[in-house]
């Protein structure tokens, strides 16, 4: 794994693959936070298992050897305090478009994104995302500067299991490739350098280029375009209407009674079609 790793990412600093640890994402933000250690980035750690994986709003990542696949990328980013939280839908697109060139065609737009970044396989979900943001611990080398954590666990197998233990659908890749004979040929390594190559190209564009393009870019894979939605926050609805994409802040639009609002955090419950 980690020679096949080096070999497709060149300019990865660092690149570590473990059979266990507490969480991936943690021991690359205590890394970060360091003012000893291998400064230069970015890095890559994996694990074949997580202690204490976590996922979006301090929930735990349920995982066993071999049926998740688990990794964290640590990235020096440039941009203003306002739109770092636009990484965290910008690592799902990322995320989502590379697992589709892993798809034949006719079948990619079955694997779609939830807002903020859940990756869907035909409305269950496939895999989730965590992007956490921390300042370096050495010296900073501008105003701007920040260390994006971007993390991801990607379902394998279990997926029915998972399905009755969390109470909703959810997907693994083995799903996938019974329904896809391209996806059945793709190597976990190439996966995971695809991943995060492209977290890595698409971070250098923001910074060079900023966000105008993001709507677009997100709108070939929103799954909730049009849908009619509630956003729940610990579970009461706070806003109900129309999801129509987001702005350039990462932000998902809901149209209402009284316009376009966007929301910043929340959960996400599609409405069923008698509630239209």
């Amino acid at each position: 794994m980690h020679a096949a790793l080096a070999h497709a990412l060149p300019h990865f600093q660092q690149l570590d693959w473990v059979d266990s640890t507490t969480s991936t994402n943690a021991q690359l933000l205590a890394r970060a936070r360091s003012t000893s250690g291998l400064l230069a980035r970015p890095w890559l750690l994996g694990a074949h298992l997580q202690e204490q994986g976590r996922g979006r709003a301090g929930r735990t990542w349920q995982n066993r050897i071999n049926a998740n696949l688990m990794f964290s990328c640590a990235f020096d980013v440039f941009l203003p305090p306002r739109q770092l939280p636009t990484l965290s839908p910008l690592a799902g697109v990322v995320a989502c478009d590379v697992l589709r060139t892993f798809i034949a065609p006719k079948n990619q737009t079955r694997l779609s994104m939830k807002w903020p970044n859940d990756i869907q396989w035909q409305s269950a979900k496939l895999a989730g995302i965590l992007v956490e943001i921390t300042r370096s611990g050495a010296s900073r080398i501008s105003p701007d500067h920040y260390v994006a954590i971007m993390g991801i666990g990607i379902n394998l197998n279990d997926a029915r299991a998972l399905s009755v233990s969390l109470n909703r659908q959810v997907a693994d890749w083995h799903e996938v490739c019974h329904e896809d004979h391209v996806a059945a040929n793709a190597q976990v390594t190439d996966i995971v350098a695809g991943i995060a190559q492209g977290w890595y190209q698409r971070l250098n564009h923001v910074t060079a280029y900023g966000f105008d393009d993001f709507p677009n870019h997100y709108a070939a894979v929103d799954v909730l375009a049009g849908q009619a939605i509630n956003v729940l926050d610990d579970g009461r609805i706070i806003q109900a209407g129309i999801a129509c994409g987001v702005n350039t802040w990462g932000q998902l639009l809901v149209k209402g009674p009284d316009g376009i609002s966007p929301i910043t955090v929340g959960e996400i419950s599609v409405r069923p079609q008698s509630a239209l």
